[in-house]
C-alpha cells in the first residue's frame, strides 16, 4: 500500500526525550490530575498526526496487554472505555466479565516510530470494576492507591529502581519453539563486559538504550552480563508506580527491538542450566520532604533504624511473599547458591547469596536491595508487596533474624503452599486475589515435572506465563 499521502507522527529521538522528560517531571512533582488530563486531551486534539492511542494494562501475573484506540474515539470516550475481563487470565469470570479502563494521564509516553509504529502514543490505564471501584486484580491500581495514600498521610514518597537482566537468543520466537528444539542458541559468548563494539549483543544493547533514552528513562549504564548472551540496561530511580511502568516498557521495547533484529529477548529466570540466571534486583528507598529515611551516617552500614526495621519485616515474611517474587516453575532453578543466587533469608552488606543486600550509599543513594526477585515477576505486585511488607508487616520472633540459617524454597510447590496459607497475603491482597494467583501458579506448576532435574524442560518454557501464546493459555 502506498504511503505517499500519509502524515503520521514520527518524532526525532531528541524531541521524544524532551517531551518524555517533561512528562516525567510533571509526574514526579505531582501536578494535579485534572491539569494533566486537560493538557493531554488538548494535545491529542491539536496534534493531527496521531492516529491511535495505545492503552496498556497488566493482568494478575504481570503479562502486559495493549489496546489501540482510535485517537478521536478516545478523546470523546476516555471516561467510558470497557473491555471483556473474562478474556484476561486471572481477571473476572465470564458471568461478571465487564470491566472498565480508566486513563492515568500522567503515565503518558511519546514513542520512537521505528519501534512502536508511526502515529501512536502510549498511556497506562487502570482497571475499574463494574461498581466503579478500583479492580482488586489490577495490582497497578493497588500500588498507585497505596503510594498515594502514604504520600497524603505520612508524606512518604516510595522510590524504586530495578536491575533487569535478560538473555538475547538467536532467532525469533525462540521460547515458543523451545519444546521442539530443546535448546537456546547464544548470539554472543563473551561474558561479563566483554563484547566487540558491533557484535550482535552490543548492537542490541545500544539500540535498546537509545530507545530508553528517548522515552525518558534517564539511563545510567548498560553492559553484557555474566552469562553468555546476557544483558542489563540500567536506568535511574523513580517514584514507585513510574518505576513499575518502566519495567513493563523495558521488557516490551527490548522484545520488540530483538524481534526487529531477528532475535528473541527472554526474561526466563534460568533458561540455560550451568550458567548464571537472570534476576531483577529491586532497590528501594523512602523519602519525606526529599530526605532519605534510610540514611543514617551513624547507623549500622549507614542504614537507619527505620531501614533495618523495613528489612526485618521483609525477612519475617520472606516465605509468604516468595511466590510473588519468584512466580514461575523456572524461577526456582535460579535460586541456586552455586551461581551467586540469593536463596538465603538474611541481610548482608557483602554476601550476594543473601536475599537482601545493603549497598554502599550516601544521603541520596542509601537504599535496600532485594536480590531474590525474578525478572518474570509482576512488577506492580512485587513493589506493592515489598513496600507494604517493609512498612506494615510484622517482625517475627526469630533469634538473630538478619543472619538466621533459613532458605527460600527450591521448588514452586513449596512456595505455593507458603503463599496460599499466609494470613499476611490474605491481609494485603484479599482472599479472592490470593486464591486466584494460587490457582494460576498451581496450574502452571502441574504442567511440569515436580522435580526440576538437571535440564530445562520444554513444559516450563512452553507454559511460562510470559510466552505469548493464546492457544496454550486456553489449555489451562
Amino acid at each position: 500500500m502506498s504511503t505517499e499521502y500519509r502524515n503520521f507522527l514520527a518524532l526525532s529521538y531528541e524531541e521524544l526525550e524532551e517531551l518524555n522528560l517533561k512528562a516525567k517531571s510533571d509526574r514526579l512533582n505531582r501536578v494535579s490530575a485534572d491539569e494533566i488530563r486537560e493538557a493531554r486531551l488538548k494535545y491529542l486534539t491539536d496534534e493531527k498526526r496521531i492516529k491511535a492511542v495505545t492503552v496498556l494494562f497488566s493482568d494478575l501475573e504481570g503479562r502486559l496487554h495493549l489496546l489501540d484506540y482510535d485517537k478521536k474515539f478516545l478523546v470523546a470516550s476516555y471516561d467510558n472505555l470497557t473491555f471483556d475481563g473474562s478474556s484476561i487470565r486471572g481477571f473476572t469470570a465470564q458471568k461478571e466479565s465487564d470491566l472498565r479502563l480508566g486513563i492515568d494521564w500522567s503515565a503518558f509516553y511519546w514513542v520512537p516510530a521505528d519501534v512502536f509504529g508511526n502515529g501512536k502514543v502510549l498511556v497506562f490505564g487502570t482497571v475499574i470494576d463494574k461498581s466503579g471501584a478500583p479492580y482488586a486484580g489490577d495490582l497497578r491500581g493497588v500500588l498507585k492507591n497505596y503510594s498515594d495514600r502514604l504520600y497524603k498521610e505520612k508524606g512518604y514518597t516510595l522510590n524504586a529502581a530495578n536491575e533487569i537482566e535478560g538473555f538475547l537468543f538467536a532467532g525469533r520466537d525462540a521460547e515458543k519453539k523451545y519444546h521442539q528444539t530443546g535448546k537456546f542458541e547464544y548470539v554472543n559468548t563473551g561474558g561479563y563486559y566483554h563484547s566487540l563494539p558491533l557484535d550482535p549483543l552490543r548492537q542490541f544493547i545500544d539500540t535498546c538504550a537509545e530507545v530508553q533514552r528517548a522515552m525518558g528513562f534517564q539511563n545510567e549504564k548498560d553492559h553484557p552480563e555474566v552469562a553468555p548472551s546476557q544483558f542489563e540496561i540500567n536506568y535511574s530511580y523513580g517514584e514507585v508506580v513510574a518505576a513499575a511502568d518502566q519495567i513493563q516498557l523495558y521488557k516490551l521495547l527490548t522484545r520488540q527491538v530483538a524481534t526487529n533484529m531477528g532475535y528473541t529477548a527472554s526474561f526466563l529466570p534460568k533458561p540455560v542450566v550451568g550458567v548464571n540466571g537472570s534476576g531483577m534486583h529491586t532497590n528501594m528507598s523512602i523519602t519525606r520532604d526529599k530526605t532519605n529515611l534510610f540514611w543514617d551516617p551513624a547507623g549500622q552500614e549507614q542504614l537507619s533504624s527505620f531501614g533495618w526495621e523495613y528489612i526485618d519485616r521483609i525477612l519475617s515474611h520472606a516465605l509468604d511473599i516468595c511466590l510473588i517474587l519468584n512466580p514461575s516453575v523456572n524461577s526456582y532453578r535460579r535460586l541456586d547458591p552455586h551461581f551467586e543466587a540469593p536463596n538465603q533469608i538474611k541481610a548482608s552488606a557483602t554476601d550476594r547469596g543473601s536475599m537482601i543486600r545493603v549497598p554502599i550509599g550516601n544521603s541520596k543513594s542509601m537504599r535496600v536491595e532485594v536480590r531474590s526477585v525474578a525478572p518474570d515477576a509482576n512488577p506492580y505486585l512485587v513493589l506493592y508487596s515489598l513496600f507494604k511488607t517493609g512498612i506494615d508487616g510484622q517482625v517475627a520472633s526469630i533469634d538473630n533474624l538478619r543472619q538466621a540459617h533459613r532458605y527460600l524454597p527450591d521448588n514452586i510447590y513449596s512456595a505455593i503452599e507458603d503463599f496460599s496459607s499466609a494470613t499476611w497475603i490474605a491481609e494485603i491482597l484479599g482472599a479472592d486475589v490470593q486464591n486466584r494467583f494460587t490457582e494460576l501458579k498451581r496450574a502452571a506448576a502441574d504442567r511440569s515435572p515436580r522435580q526440576l532435574g538437571t535440564f530445562v524442560k520444554g513444559s516450563e518454557v512452553q507454559y511460562h506465563h510470559e510466552v505469548y501464546n493464546q492457544a496454550l493459555w486456553n489449555e489451562f
